[in-house]
């Protein structure tokens, strides 16, 4: 007999806590809730095991492995979409050629699985459900049995005024093969919602065997927590794993090495490996994993506490969740329960004051006060923004509630009566925030123009033609397909500056927000012109008769963005020989995983040496970015890009020009311009009365601007400055690039947490004493005699460090690279 265990469940309801973990690999008395499961059919006889998984497959997969050191022989089926329970059953049909046990791989219980079987053999069956008794039967399917437990009624998930009973299904079922006829191929099909009503309606009789003993559906993060109090309070059967040992009055657990000298224990305790507690601590009936260190006078009591956990003195947790790699400061308050997701720093006197949910990833600072749910945004202080810039995942974290009230935060701290620009890019989810922000925002006083669906440029120019006060741009992430952003600029289309964030966040949290009397509540003035404003705009800057002249064959993706209303028709108005790809809206693809796109950019560089066009051209989703594409060097890098049209402004301008840099852009062309003089600085917080000063900007991501234009990147008219540029030197991308020295530059991304970063950041500064050093942005060492710069650059929002190395040897620059990524590793583990 073998036995299915479903295991491909996003786990949507129990988050945080499965924010990193599929939700059947969530530890349970420090193993995976799904091992528990699997040594309970185990304990049933059965040994033959079909996994199926959809959710993170490889977790699952690389835990288990073929289950031979598990006492089980496991085989995984991974369907290509979400069938649904008994959909995903069908599909390892070719595994269940007799009878079969069918369970969840996210539940706990300690039923008797062979007795479920052995009733279902004399019954002569062809299905038996597990059914059991519970005090809330909403959440599960309702079923009343006759003396015999022939199954009589059965209702999925019914409302209170629907419960007939307190019998619910528990999602173990024992099944015949022929059961699999009746379940459609490659169609989404459940167990409760399809296949037992259509069973019924056959008159194919079902049996329900009603189990005694623990059985919990771990649905949320309170049945979480309760199952695993359960366990420990030995309401459960359940296996705990290590060596029963004596200490005191306990019952101590442990699967490793620790060290609890001088500490109280109380009740059931279970440790993993290498745990370390300071004197004069308590732990009482709770959960630690393994690698945990705990200070000194720290009071734990009914708490789970996961791997890689670091928790400061003096703290007291009661009811709590602490996820993977979470550290605590010294003095957190958490006796109201509470739970910190994984990758999150609480500083020293933290206050919890209920029963809080802290999502991944977050910072937390000192002497905080947390009085509702952390969900997103990376720091728990008064910032909810990264630069200018809103991002969340899409309806969970930025939800339309919280847009409604940024609306009426941004409202709040502009003039009444003013006007803003309102944009965004066809994603449904963008639509749906952009409607809620209004609300918001005209409740205010403040007036909109509605752009509707457009690209950031035509947004900033809207912005600069009709005076706005601010422009708000909702899309997609281009790099996280469940993020969604919220875009802030400023007259000049830069994003706000600090002060203005902190403005809009004190009205955020305050809620002090400005309600506008009925009569001047704001209003929406659509703006359906703005393409051909823009084209109209385009033409009175760019040599359109000179372009005609020379005719380029182009070959243009614009990655299904929000550009394909208009670039097209710029590009014919220039009478280019255009073939264009990816024109169609798909928001699907609106935010394409970096794999997608380097598929992409191979794809086009392989059009391009077929149709021996002259170029190839990459117009990202939102207008800003942009790539060009050779026949000899396929896709250029961002780098390389900037010094072409530096190059060409060059060769090119009657006047003398200055071009802003940031300080780690490479220096290699400094010295090479003959009329364009390079100045640098920081790469963040660059006012717009700095930009102005310059014909050339050039910001942190290595986007540049024409600041007579704009002062901010606009991929379309960098693109056509470009080709007009070529058209007036005669010469092709390549001719261009041949003239740029060579250079090597890399670019490290260090993972660091924040509280390491001033010790790594003085380290490397003492490194540098007898270097030559700067210190306009993080810090600069030039190694003079090797020819090679380094930059290290502490990330403003994430735990991160950025290490930039220029050389002019492509192995010198790897090995530099390599040195001091070495260094850095070990300066964070000191």
């Amino acid at each position: 007999m073998k036995a299915v265990i479903m295991a491909g469940g996003f786990g949507t309801r129990i988050q945080p806590l499965s924010s990193s973990k599929t939700k059947p690999m969530l530890p349970v008395v420090n193993l995976p809730m799904i091992e528990h499961v699997i040594n309970a059919v185990k304990k049933g006889g059965i040994t033959e095991l079909v996994i199926l998984l959809y959710f993170k497959p490889e977790m699952i997969r690389n835990y288990f492995g073929d289950g031979s050191e598990f006492g089980v022989n496991i085989k995984y089926v991974l369907p290509e979409e979400d069938f649904g329970t008994a959909g995903a059953v069908k599909q390892a049909g070719e595994y269940l050629d007799d009878v079969f046990l069918v369970v969840s791989g996210d539940l706990i219980t300690d039923f008797h699985i062979d007795e479920i079987v052995h009733f279902h053999n004399n019954k002569n069956s062809a299905a038996t459900i597990c059914l059991t008794s519970v005090e809330d039967p909403l959440q599960f399917g309702v079923v009343i049995t006759d003396k015999t437990g022939k199954i009589l009624r059965f209702l999925e998930k019914p409302g209170w005024g629907e419960v007939f009973s307190d019998t619910i299904n528990t999602g173990i079922y024992v099944l015949e093969p022929e059961i699999l006829d009746y379940i459609p191929q490659n169609k989404v099909f459940d167990f409760s919602k399809d296949l037992f009503p259509l069973l019924m309606s056959k008159d194919i009789t079902l049996y329900g065997y009603k189990a005694s003993g623990y059985w919990r559906d771990v649905g949320n993060p309170s049945s979480y927590r309760e199952t695993v109090m359960d366990i420990l309070r030995g309401k459960a059967d359940i296996s705990i794993p290590g060596k029963l040992l004596e200490y005191q009055n306990s019952l101590f657990y442990s699967s490793g090495s620790y060290s609890c000298e001088d500490v109280l224990l109380e009740g059931v305790v279970v440790f993993g490996n290498n745990v370390y507690i300071g004197g004069k601590s308590e732990i009482i009936n709770s959960c630690i994993g393994s690698n945990v260190s705990i200070g000194n006078n720290v009071a734990i009591s009914e708490s789970i506490i996961w791997d890689n956990i670091d928790i400061g003195d003096n703290c007291i947790l009661d009811n709590c969740v602490i996820c993977d790699n979470v550290i605590l400061g010294k003095n957190v308050y958490m006796k109201n329960g509470g739970i910190v997701a994984e990758n999150t720093e609480v500083g020293d006197f933290v206050v919890f004051e209920k029963d809080i949910l802290v999502w991944p990833d977050k910072q937390i600072e000192e002497d905080s006060i947390l009085s509702s749910n952390l969900i997103w945004g990376d720091k728990w202080k008064k910032s909810i923004f990264e630069g200018g810039k809103v991002s969340a995942l899409t309806n969970v974290e930025l939800s339309p509630e919280l847009a409604a009230k940024l609306g009426a935060a941004v409202g709040s701290i502009l003039p009444n009566n003013c006007y803003v620009v309102v944009s965004r890019d066809y994603h449904t989810a963008s639509r749906m925030l952009k409607l809620s922000f209004l609300g918001g925002l005209l409740s205010a006083g403040v007036n909109a123009y509605d752009l509707r669906m457009s690209s950031l440029p035509l947004a900033k120019l809207q912005m600069s033609l009709k005076g706005a006060e601010m422009g708000i741009h909702f899309r997609q992430s281009g790099t996280h397909d469940k993020f969604a952003e919220i875009l802030f600029m400023q007259k000049t289309g830069i994003p706000i500056d600090a002060p203005i964030e902190e403005n809009i966040e004190r009205v955020y949290f305050r809620e002090s927000f400005r309600r506008a009397h009925h009569e001047d509540i704001g209003e929406i003035v659509d703006v359906t012109d703005s393409h051909d404003v823009y084209i109209k705009n385009q033409a009175e800057k760019i040599h359109t008769e000179q372009l005609k002249l020379k005719k380029l064959k182009l070959v243009v993706d614009l990655f299904n963005g929000t550009t394909t209303g208009i670039f097209p028709r710029l590009l014919n108005m220039l009478g280019m020989d255009t073939i264009i790809l990816n024109a169609y809206r798909d928001q699907k693809k609106l935010a394409k995983s970096y794999r997608n796109i380097n598929n992409s950019i191979e794809e086009i560089e392989k059009i391009v040496v077929t149709l021996n066009a002259d170029l190839g051209l990459i117009i990202f989703q939102n207008g800003e970015k942009f790539r060009l594409v050779t026949s000899s060097d396929g896709a250029l890098n961002t780098v390389s890009t900037v010094f072409l049209i530096l190059k060409m402004v060059d060769m090119t301008t009657e006047k003398k020009m200055k071009a802003y840099l940031p300080v780690m852009l490479p220096n290699v062309l400094d010295r090479e311009l003959k009329n364009i003089r390079v100045e640098r600085g920081k790469s963040v917080g660059v006012k717009p009365e700095v930009i102005q000063e310059y014909d050339l900007y050039v910001d942190a991501e290595f986007n540049i601007a024409f600041t007579s234009y704009s002062f901010c990147p606009d991929a379309m008219y960098n693109v056509v400055k470009i080709l007009e540029m070529l058209s007036s030197l005669e010469m092709s991308v390549e001719n261009v690039l041949a003239m740029i020295p060579d250079f090597y530059f890399s670019h490290n991304v260090i993972s660091c947490p924040f509280n390491k970063k001033g010790t790594v950041m003085r380290k490397m500064s003492e490194y540098s004493e007898n270097l030559e050093t700067f210190f306009m942005e993080g810090i600069k060492i030039r190694y003079n005699d090797q020819d090679v710069s380094v930059i290290l650059i502490p990330d403003q929002y994430s735990a991160n460090l950025h290490l930039y190395v220029e050389s002019g040897n492509k192995d010198t620059d790897s090995d530099f690279a390599l040195n001091l990524k070495e260094k850095i590793y070990k300066w964070i583990q000191e």
